[in-house]
């Protein structure tokens, strides 16, 4: 199926790896000019590489968003080769805090690099899009926006602001022919969650090859209607559809992509 994306550019942050790799990869097959965003030049060239020797094109934008210097730097090479239509705001990480160990200084880093990054982006490309009268902002969220758990504190406030924001951006572009949507990912099998899932695999006795160890991570920890971790092609199918075209009339709206973890009716 034919998305109808060639000939735009797409900015995803953090895309060097995990779920933003597989985003701008997909993006790049389907022929948008991807711009690989990260704060490492090695794995960023390496994301922007493999992207050009499957036949798609891509650049390369370096900078840490959670300051202004690195968004303007980020936002000024994403915009030398021409405009940005679609920018995925994915960057983002978690301590493994809990509401002893996440002092203030931690929640204040978690909202500088999960939220204010994206307010940086949206602020710095948006307006471009609005005086085209096209564009797409597509914000990563998640679960635990909705349903926090004891854990990580600081980083379930963080995801519900960045659903907040992007549907009361989608107000704002009211008209505009821009969107802004979020998709919401359940525990998806990165390598970092593959690794840490064999790690803690026999202190939960879940046995020793990997499907036995998804099957009960599953089970004891993300239960969910499918019975499996998601893959991160299915994240980056998500965002890809709400870039097109055929999401022209979708706004303001939150795509959950989680095997049905979230048990909400809306």
């Amino acid at each position: 199926m034919d998305l109808k994306l060639k000939g735009k550019r797409a900015l995803v942050t953090g895309s060097t790896a995990g779920l933003g790799e597989a985003i701008a990869k997909l993006l790049a097959a389907e022929g948008t000019t991807v711009i690989v965003h990260g704060r490492n030049s090695e794995r960023a060239e390496a994301v922007a590489s493999a992207i050009i020797a499957a036949g798609g094109q891509a650049e390369i934008a370096l900078g840490d968003l959670a300051t202004d210097a690195g968004a303007d730097a980020v936002a000024a090479s994403s915009s030398e080769g021409g405009a940005v239509d679609i920018l995925v705001n994915n960057a983002g990480y978690y301590h493994h805090l809990n509401w002893s160990t996440a002092l203030p200084e931690k929640w204040i880093e978690t909202y500088e690099v999960n939220v204010l990054s994206a307010v940086r982006m949206i602020q710095r490309l948006v307006p471009g899009m609005r005086e085209r009268g096209w564009g797409r902002v597509i914000q990563i969220g998640g679960g635990l926006a909705g349903q926090p758990i004891p854990m990580q504190p600081d980083y379930n406030a963080s995801l519900a602001a960045r659903h907040n924001l992007a549907v009361s951006l989608a107000r704002d572009l009211k008209d505009s022919g821009v969107t802004s949507n979020i998709v919401a990912p359940g525990a998806i099998l990165v390598p970092a969650v593959k690794e840490l899932l064999e790690n803690i695999a026999p202190q939960h006795g879940w046995g020793e090859t990997w499907e036995d160890i998804e099957r009960g991570c599953v089970r004891d920890m993300v239960p969910n209607d499918v019975g499996r971790l998601g893959r991160p092609e299915e994240i980056a199918a998500a965002v890809t559809y709400l870039a097109s075209p055929y999401a022209d009339y979708v706004s303001g709206a939150t795509i959950r992509v989680d095997g049905g973890t979230v048990r909400s009716a809306f």
